[in-house]
C-alpha cells in the first residue's frame, strides 16, 4: 500500500535518518521505536504525504485511506462527543452521492474501456460503504466511545469541554470508527488507563486496517505488533516479530556486526601494514598499488552506535518504622465530587504497591493525599517513625523555576553535597558540560522529567511515591528506571500503565474504584485476569466496572445456607435458568440464519454490480441497487436485533451468577 525508496530526512543541519527503504503492506502491524527525538513523528509526516522527505520517494496506492493520531490534538468547536466520532457520515454521504452519479455515467458510457473505468470505482467505493457499514454507524461509534473508557452521559458533551486527555481518546474513536486503510498512531496509550489499553489491543488485534504505531509500551507492543521499525542513529531497520523478539534478533544482528567490523579492521590493518612496509620498495610498487586500490574499493563497515542513557541508582535510605503510612477511615470530596468513603489503607516498609483504577477514580489524589500535598475531607493520614517522603508527579514540573539553569535548580535542594557530586549526578541523567548551563524553561519534557527525578534522588527518601514517572521517557530511559526501582530497599506506591513496569516492580496492587480501595498481592498479570473475569459484572450505564477481588481465595466458600438446602436452591435455579434462556437461544440461532442468508445475497448482488458486464446488457441496474441497499438496511435492522438478544442473555448469566454469590 505504501513504498518507501532511498528517503533521508533533515531537520535543520540534523540527518533524522537516510536510505530508508521498505513497504507497507495491506493487515501488517507495525510498531516503530527508536528514542527520543530519533525522528518518528517526522517519518509519520512524510508517510502521510505531510512532510515531502529530502531525497527519495514515497508512493501510495491510488484511493488509499489514512488516518492519523497526533500527540497532541486541537478538539472542535461545537460538536459533541458522539457527533465528532461519527465525522465519519460526511464521506459517506459523499461517497453515496458519487456511486449515484457513476450508475448514471456508467449507463451512457461511450466505450467498454470507459464503462470498465467507471465500475471499478463504483466497487471500490461500494466495498468502502460495505467495510463501514453506515446502517449501523451510531451503535458502532458507541461501542468504541464505551471501550475507551466514556459512559453514555458523556455522548453529548462538547469535545471542546474535556480535558487533553479525553479529547485525544474521542478522536481515536473517530479514527477507529472509520478503520482506514493504514493507521498511523502516535503514542495512543499516553492518554488511556489500564482498562482502556486492554480493550484497544483488542481492537487492534482484529482490525482490518493496517496499523503502524509509536509506542514505549513494552507490553502493548507485544501484543499488538508483528514487526518492529527501528530508527536509531540515521537507520531505518525492520524487524519480524513483536517486541520481545525484536530484542533478541537487535542484539544478535549487534554481534555479527561487531564480528564483522572486527575482521574488516583486522584486514585493513593487514593490508595497510604491508603498504607501510613496502612503499618505498620499488620492486613491490606494483603490489603497493594493488593494495591501494583495494583499500579504496573496501565498503567500510559502522560499528553499531551507542545509544546514551540515564545511569543512576538510588543511594540506600534510612531505616524507618514497620508501618510507612496508613489511612485511616479517610474520606475525600471535591466540592460535590466523592472520590473516596471511609477508606483504610496500610502501607508497610518493604512494600512495592502499584494503583490501578480508570482515569479520574482518584489514584493521583490517593498519592497526593498519602504525601501530605492533599488535606483530607475527614479522617486521618499517618505517617510511621523515621519516614522521609519523596513525591514525583508532572504537575511538579510546574514547579521548577524557569529562571534557574539546571545546576541552580539541583543545587537548590542539594544540601551538604559538594559541586562535584551534584554535577556528577546531573551526568547520570545526561546532563553534561554546558547542558547543565541550560535554562529550565527551555527544556522538553523528558529533559524535565530527568531533572525532576534528579532532584528526587537528591533527597535520599526512603519512601517514594510516584505518579507516572515513565511518561515521557523512552523504552531504554524506562529500563534504567525499573532497574534502579528494583535496586532500591526503601518503600515504592507508584501509579502507572506501563505493565511491563509494573510486573517488574510490583509485589501488591491497589484497585481504586467506586471511592474505595482494595488491596491485594501481585501485579499487572495478576490484576488482568481478575479483570477478564468480571467479577463485579457491569455498572447501570453499560461501560465496564473495575472488579472487586475476591476476599478470600477460590474455592473456599462461606454458606449461610446448609449444603442440602443449598443444593435444592441451586438445582432450582439452573432448571429457572434453563427456561429463561431457551427462548433467547432460539432467537439468536434464527437471527443467526437470517444473517447467514442476507449475508450471502448481498455478496451475490456485488459481485454482479462489480461486472461490467452489468451495464451493458438487459440487467436492471437500480433495481439491483435498490435490492443491494435493502440487504443492507435488512442486515443492519437484524444485527441489532442480534446484538439486543444477546445482551439480554448476558445480562440473564449474570444476574444469575451474582444471585449465586450473594449466599456463598
Amino acid at each position: 500500500m505504501i513504498a518507501v525508496q532511498n528517503v533521508s530526512k533533515f531537520l535543520g543541519n540534523k540527518e533524522l535518518f537516510r536510505h530508508v527503504s521498505f513497504h507497507i503492506h495491506p493487515g501488517d502491524r507495525i510498531g516503530v521505536v527508536g528514542p527520543n527525538g530519533a525522528g518518528k513523528t517526522t517519518l509519520f509526516r512524510v508517510l502521510l504525504g505531510e512532510t515531502d522527505p529530502d531525497q527519495g520517494a514515497v508512493s501510495r496506492a491510488k484511493n488509499l485511506s489514512l488516518g492519523y493520531l497526533p500527540q497532541q490534538w486541537s478538539p472542535p468547536q461545537g460538536l459533541t462527543v458522539l457527533a465528532h466520532t461519527q465525522a465519519a457520515c460526511s464521506e459517506l454521504f459523499q461517497w453515496r452521492r458519487e456511486m449515484d452519479a457513476l450508475e448514471s455515467a456508467m449507463a451512457e458510457a461511450d466505450t467498454p474501456e470507459e464503462a470498465q473505468m467507471l465500475a471499478e470505482r463504483h466497487a471500490a467505493l461500494q466495498s468502502r460503504l460495505e467495510h463501514l457499514g453506515p446502517y449501523d454507524l451510531e451503535a458502532r461509534a458507541q461501542r468504541i466511545l464505551v471501550g475507551l473508557g466514556f459512559c453514555s452521559n458523556d455522548f453529548h458533551k462538547p469535545v471542546a469541554s474535556l480535558s487533553g486527555g479525553w479529547a485525544m481518546r474521542v478522536e481515536l474513536a473517530r479514527l477507529l470508527l472509520l478503520e482506514p486503510d493504514v493507521l498511523f498512531l502516535d503514542e495512543p496509550t499516553n492518554h488511556l488507563d489500564l482498562e482502556s489499553i486492554l480493550w484497544l489491543e483488542a481492537y487492534l488485534q482484529e482490525t482490518r486496517s493496517a496499523v503502524l504505531v509509536v509506542s514505549h509500551d513494552r507490553f502493548f507492543l507485544n501484543r499488538v505488533v508483528r514487526k518492529i521499525l527501528e530508527l536509531e542513529n540515521g537507520r531505518v531497520e525492520m524487524y519480524q516479530g513483536n517486541f520481545d523478539v525484536y530484542v533478541k534478533e537487535k542484539a544478535l544482528r549487534r554481534r555479527i556486526l561487531e564480528a564483522a567490523k572486527e575482521n574488516q579492521d583486522a584486514r585493513i590493518r593487514h593490508i595497510e601494514n604491508f603498504i607501510a612496509r613496502n612503499r618505498v620498495r620499488k620492486d613491490r610498487a606494483r603490489q603497493v598499488q594493488s593494495r591501494l586500490k583495494m583499500l579504496e574499493k573496501i565498503e567500510r563497515l559502522e560499528a553499531p552506535g551507542v545509544q546514551e542513557t540515564v545511569r543512576f541508582k538510588f543511594p540506600e535510605p534510612e531505616r524507618c518504622g514497620r508501618r510507612v503510612l496508613e489511612l485511616v477511615g479517610v474520606r475525600k470530596v471535591f466540592g460535590n465530587h466523592l472520590v473516596y468513603d471511609g477508606v483504610d489503607l496500610v502501607v508497610e516498609r518493604g512494600d512495592r504497591i502499584a494503583l490501578l483504577g480508570p482515569n479520574g477514580a482518584g489514584k493521583s489524589t490517593l498519592l497526593k493525599m498519602l504525601a501530605g500535598k492533599e488535606p483530607v475531607t475527614e479522617g486521618e493520614v499517618r505517617r510511621g517513625h523515621n519516614v522521609k517522603v519523596g513525591y514525583y508527579a508532572q504537575h511538579l514540573w510546574e514547579e521548577l523555576k524557569a529562571e534557574n539553569t539546571v545546576l541552580e535548580e539541583v543545587l537548590s535542594i542539594s544540601g551538604a553535597l559538594t559541586l562535584t557530586s551534584v554535577r556528577t549526578l546531573l551526568g547520570a541523567f545526561l546532563f553534561k558540560g554546558d547542558d547543565v548551563e541550560k535554562k529550565v524553561g527551555v527544556l522538553s519534557g523528558g529533559e524535565k522529567a530527568r531533572l525532576s527525578l534528579c532532584k528526587l534522588l537528591v533527597q535520599a527518601p526512603n519512601v517514594l511515591l510516584l505518579d507516572e514517572p515513565t511518561n515521557h521517557l523512552d523504552i531504554p530511559g524506562r529500563q534504567v528506571l525499573e532497574d534502579a526501582l528494583t535496586a532500591y530497599a526503601g518503600t515504592v506506591c507508584f501509579v502507572s500503565h506501563d505493565r511491563h513496569f509494573i510486573n517488574a516492580l510490583a509485589n501488591k496492587f491497589v484497585v481504586v474504584h467506586r471511592n474505595r480501595l482494595d488491596l491485594l498481592p501481585g501485579n499487572a498479570d495478576d490484576y488482568e485476569r481478575v479483570w477478564k473475569r468480571g467479577i463485579q459484572g457491569e455498572e447501570n450505564d453499560g461501560v465496564p466496572s473495575y472488579p472487586t477481588p475476591l476476599a478470600e481465595p477460590e474455592g473456599i466458600v462461606k454458606s449461610k445456607l446448609k449444603i442440602k438446602e443449598r443444593k435444592r436452591w441451586e438445582a432450582k435455579r439452573r432448571n429457572a435458568l434453563y427456561r429463561q434462556k431457551k427462548p433467547l437461544q432460539d432467537r439468536l440461532t434464527a437471527l443467526e440464519k437470517d444473517l447467514d442468508r442476507l449475508h450471502e445475497e448481498r455478496d451475490r448482488l456485488s459481485a454482479v454490480l462489480a461486472d461490467p458486464a452489468t451495464y451493458h446488457g438487459t440487467n436492471d441496474v437500480a433495481a439491483l441497487q435498490r435490492r443491494y441497499r435493502q440487504c443492507e438496511e435488512e442486515i443492519s435492522r437484524v444485527t441489532a436485533q442480534w446484538e439486543e438478544t444477546a445482551l439480554a442473555l448476558e445480562c440473564l448469566e449474570r444476574q444469575f451468577a451474582q444471585d449465586n454469590k450473594s449466599i456463598g
